[in-house]
């Protein structure tokens, strides 16, 4: 990907009500006004809080042109200080001003949940700006996004079992999802339906109990990537995948919804090398804004929407056809097929 400095437009600023920094970011509005959710957590300094920012919002950018949309990529952070209480007055005044913000760009920028927040905030946020999508369905909104992230990964899941195994279907395939959060356990809950050996994992031990109640396996955090599998589903932080961890994996397919899964680009070669098939993350997890887009934005039907975020598997096949013709990785050709629309539009 590009160099972060290329961004059109970030804005920085300290709220007026709330005294958190606020950031803004716009990495392209080539194909469209720039889209990407809103972060709001506590950073060690703002400049973290920035960095993310501007990681995330080009990661949109790509996210979009090979989902097809016609948006553009951007992100918005609220970057709490690191000893801030984060009481609900607090969130409502961070909310306000960043809302405040979004505003004054006129539709340039467009938001939704995203870690820290979801769709009651993006209420609060539509008081004061139109452009917040995901808000809870008497808001106007079509709610939580898990649901239909869940669907695309299971998309691209499929496409990436036939291209890896020649058959789509998991059945007694033994598929491990790191992350038992609300996308990691839609998607689990459908592997079961489907007949595959579900094994889960999570950081938070609350969530062990729900997982054997399912009916799933249990495995603890430091060993969900090695522990033998067919598919590895990461759902949850990013930077899991690196020349560390590479080499310790089992799974011949690594495909799921976490943001910016690699430590770094090179690692994508480096599981090229191993035979391990990875489907880059910001096209397996595109099901989310996809069909918020759909349906808030383009005004389809619930089955409009929901097919075309299944159609997320028509293009994997069509990244993993290209990688294979070529000799690429699948991130390169991703990359390929998002700098063609771009060039095409610009």
């Amino acid at each position: 990907m590009s160099q972060a400095f290329a961004h059109e437009q970030v804005i920085i600023r300290r709220g007026r009500r709330c005294r958190q920094v606020l950031i803004v970011a716009i990495h392209s509005r080539v194909l469209g006004p720039a889209v990407g959710g809103c972060r709001l957590r506590r950073y060690d300094t703002w400049q973290d809080g920035l960095a993310d920012a501007l990681r995330l919002s080009e990661a949109m950018t790509y996210k979009a042109a090979v989902a097809g949309l016609d948006f553009g990529g951007g992100k918005s952070v609220i970057a709490l200080d690191p000893e801030t209480e984060l009481t609900a007055d607090l969130r409502e005044a961070a909310l306000s001003d960043l809302g405040e913000l979004i505003a004054s760009l006129q539709g340039g920028y467009r938001t939704g949940p995203d870690i820290g927040t979801g769709p009651e905030d993006m209420v609060v946020l539509r008081r004061l700006s139109p452009w917040a999508y995901c808000a809870r369905p008497e808001h106007g909104g079509t709610g939580d996004s898990g649901r239909p992230t869940a669907t695309g990964v299971l998309a691209a899941m499929h496409a990436g079992a036939r291209h890896v195994f020649g058959d789509e279907s998991c059945t007694d395939r033994t598929v491990v999802i790191s992350g038992f959060g609300s996308v990691g356990s839609g998607i689990a809950a459908s592997l079961a339906a489907e007949g595959a050996h579900v094994v889960v994992s999570d950081v938070e031990p609350s969530r062990k109990d729900a997982a054997l109640a399912c009916g799933y396996e249990w495995i603890e955090p430091d060993q969900a990537l090695f522990v033998p599998s067919d598919i590895l589903v990461p759902a949850a932080v990013g930077g899991v995948l690196s020349t560390t961890t590479v080499p310790r994996l089992t799974a011949r397919l690594v495909v799921g919804p976490a943001n910016n899964q690699l430590a770094a680009e090179s690692v994508a070669d480096a599981l090229a090398e191993r035979g391990i098939v990875w489907i880059p993350d910001y096209v397996a997890s595109a099901g989310g804004i996809v069909y918020a887009l759909s349906r808030e934005s383009e005004n389809q039907s619930h089955d409009a929407a929901q097919e075309r975020v299944e159609g997320i598997g028509d293009t994997v096949s069509h990244i993993l056809d290209l990688a294979h013709s070529t000799g690429l990785t699948p991130m390169q050709a991703a990359l390929q097929i998002a700098e063609h629309r771009l060039a095409s539009d610009a």
